[in-house]
């Protein structure tokens, strides 16, 4: 029988030289693509992800338009060679799933009641996967909605948390979102101190929930901080 391979060694070090605590390196590229009203590429470690807005614009069959608000059209999408085994272009069930996940994150924080009759469209292509994309999705495309100018309460930044070798560790890799014994999703709105996403996979006692809960809001605000960063360095010109 092979023993489990550590994930961390003595000293606290994770596979990829991380601390517990340490995000993956953030790259955020705004404007990323000329047609889009809204557009971003997302790299965090070695995700690579890209999210375009298109809208808001008339709806097309008229009878699944909304009298009194917009309605968000999500879709994400893995690339087939975005993984390590290519994949099927079609869409699978995961795909579908985490779409309305992600439209559910983000239907917390967008105005949609200033846009009654619309559609704003929100395309989340991974191009290059490394665990969490759903929760750097959901960053990815309010991103792509700022950039588009679409009013939102707030912007929504995720962080996924784990329990890897009996240690709560943020922003997990690829190996320790497969071999720990824990994986959770999160997606939070700093601006109203809200969660819009909480998902779990594996076992954690009470104690170690809170203690990931924590962590997870806490690796959100360094990302959100970021964000802010990026889209600062874009749209606020500094007087001089």
């Amino acid at each position: 029988m092979s023993l489990k391979k550590q994930l961390i060694n003595e000293q606290g070090i994770r596979t990829d030289g991380r601390g517990i605590d340490d995000l993956r390196p953030i790259k955020i590229t705004l404007g990323y693509l000329a047609h889009a009203n809204g557009s971003v590429l997302y790299e965090q470690g070695k995700n690579k992800i890209l999210a375009a807005v298109f809208g808001p614009s008339e709806v097309h069959p008229k009878h699944a338009e909304l009298p009194d608000r917009a309605i968000l059209r999500v879709r994400y999408r893995m690339a087939p060679f975005s993984t390590e085994e290519r994949k099927s272009p079609a869409p699978t069930r995961r795909e579908i799933e985490l779409s309305m996940v992600i439209r559910n994150a983000l239907e917390s924080v967008v105005l949609t009641e200033l846009f009654p009759r619309t559609a704003i469209d929100i395309f989340i292509e991974v191009l290059q996967a490394d665990a969490g994309t759903r929760v750097a999705g959901v960053t990815a495309a309010a991103l792509a909605l700022a950039d588009a100018g679409i009013p939102m309460k707030g912007i929504t930044a995720g962080c996924a948390v784990g329990k890897v070798d009996g240690k709560i560790v943020c922003d997990l890799n690829d190996i320790e979102d497969k071999e720990g014994e824990a994986d959770m999703p999160i997606v939070y709105i700093p601006t109203l101190g809200k969660i819009s996403l909480l998902q779990m996979d594996g076992l954690m006692t009470q104690e170690e929930f809170k203690q990931a809960l924590s962590k997870a809001i806490n690796s959100a605000m360094k990302v959100y901080q970021l964000q802010v960063n990026a889209l600062k360095t874009k749209y606020i010109k500094v007087e001089r």
